[in-house]
């Protein structure tokens, strides 16, 4: 597969054409970005990390029974996906407190949420990502009752495997998000898996192993990013 033009630039990632129409090349970048970028630095070794950590947890999706865009790791720091009509609609899952959840309601970080909730929030960054209910997405022409169906069911599943995952490295799966689209009319996963898009903690001690190292200005964010990694039985 063969490297084209560059099609789009993200906060992290870059994303180019190739030689086929049905499939991309995602270029992990090592710069972290935080608060719609109002906060960006570049972090040694952060592609590599994330992208390692990505097709590792992209292939225990797949021994779940879970499709996604992810076809193989090509480097370092580029993997090959499959080019998905996206969906502008995030999906959302938390089993602890934390984040805009616990500002928006007074929680205290770290709250048990049984069962975990469920939220969606329409992808725009120039409105900043606003949260979204399922019947406007619908209204909007976002997506279909049925694609909102099959996201959601995927969500819990993702989270019902990965939450087992880091519970057995003494890793608290504390939210994450995720984005899908539409390959040859199937709803598929479309998002990385990796530090940046959740928030993990040490079960233990709770100290923060994720992007929130970033935001927070807590420092090493690499650092325990590998710390993940190397828990879960990610080749780093």
């Amino acid at each position: 597969m063969q490297k084209q033009a560059l099609l789009y630039t993200g906060k992290a990632k870059s994303v180019y054409e190739t030689d086929h129409p049905d499939y991309l090349i995602l270029h992990f970048r090592n710069d972290a970005s935080a608060f719609n970028g109002e906060k960006m630095e570049s972090l040694d070794r952060k592609g590599m990390v994330n992208n390692r950590f990505n097709a590792y947890i992209m292939q225990k999706l797949a021994d779940a029974g879970i499709e996604t865009h992810f076809e193989k790791q090509l480097s370092d720091d580029e993997v090959l996906v499959k080019r998905l009509k996206m969906i502008p609609v995030e999906a959302v899952v938390r089993n602890y407190a934390a984040g805009g959840l616990m500002k928006r309601l007074g929680l205290s970080e770290g709250l048990p949420l049984l069962p975990p909730t469920y939220e969606l929030f329409y992808k725009d960054d120039a409105l900043g990502d606003p949260m979204l209910s399922e019947s406007t997405a619908i209204a909007l022409g976002y997506a279909t009752a049925d694609e909102l169906a099959q996201m959601q069911s995927l969500t819990l599943k993702v989270n019902e495997v990965l939450s087992k995952l880091f519970d057995e490295a003494d890793l608290m799966l504390v939210d994450f998000k995720l984005e899908f689209g539409l390959f040859q009319g199937r709803v598929v996963l479309g998002d990385e898996f990796s530090p940046d898009g959740c928030r993990l903690w040490d079960k233990q001690t709770k100290k923060k192993l994720d992007k929130d190292r970033f935001r927070q200005g807590l420092g090493d964010v690499v650092e325990g990013y590998e710390e993940v990694a190397r828990r879960i039985g990610v080749p780093l």
